[in-house]
Formats: C-alpha cells, structure tokens, sequence
C-alpha cells in the first residue's frame, strides 16, 4: 500500500469507482424482483403452451378411441389419463365412415408462484374429427 493510502488520501477516480459499484448494487436490487416475475411470467406461459398441447393430444385420442369403439368408454378412459379433470364432448355417429367429433374442454389454473395470483385461470379447448372404422 502507499503511503498516500495509508494516510487516508484517496484519488479522485478511487472515489467514483466505489460510488459506482454502490450505485450497481442498488440498481440490482431494484430490478431484481422484476427479474424474477419476468421469469416466473415466462414459466407460467410455458406451462399453459404444455397443457394446450396436453388438450389436443387429448381430444386426438378420444377421436381415434371413439372411432374404432362406439361405446364411448375408451375414448372416456384415454381423455381422463392424458388430462385428468378435462370435460370431453363426443357427436355420435350413424354408420360406419361416418366422422366422428371429440371435443375435449379444459381450464388450467394459473398457480406460478408470485404470477398465478394475477392472472385468471384460462380455458383450452381443441376438436378434432376422424372417420369411424368401426
């Protein structure tokens, strides 16, 4: 250390360095809860792109369930285990070759932490159509 130092004279530019540095720490402080629902928004909206796929990939297998059993429980069974707690609507058919509608309905509650609270839960739907085999 110089003497300088040890005497307690400082430089100019030691001084604005330390205030910088300071002023880095508070600007961080400020902006970090921004960050952080920044990135708790950007979770939220992958996990609603998840369940939309989730519903889709739903209503494709009560369709493809539904047109090869007429009965309607397997399409029934297959919703419930892709997506449990989604409503599934089927229009029936008459014949054979006719097309067959699922229609799977669900509402995906926002629960993200610190984001979930501000926004209101969302409803999914998706409808596919097949041709019934059998």
């Amino acid at each position: 250390m110089s003497a300088l130092r040890l005497l307690g004279v400082v430089r100019r530019g030691d001084r604005s360095r330390a205030a910088e540095a300071g002023q880095a720490t508070v600007e961080l402080a400020l902006l970090l809860p921004f960050v952080v629902m920044l990135i708790m928004l950007v979770v939220q909206t992958l996990v609603l792109g998840r369940d939309y796929i989730l519903t889709v990939h739903a209503a494709r297998e009560a369709a493809r369930a539904e047109s090869v059993d007429p009965t309607g429980r397997d399409a029934r069974t297959s919703v419930s285990r892709v997506l449990p707690g989604a409503h599934l609507q089927i229009v029936p058919r008459n014949k054979i070759g006719d097309p067959v509608q699922a229609t799977v309905k669900y509402t995906v509650h926002t629960d993200v932490p610190l984001i979930g609270v501000l926004l209101p839960d969302v409803s999914l739907a998706a409808s596919v159509t097949m041709r019934s085999e059998r």
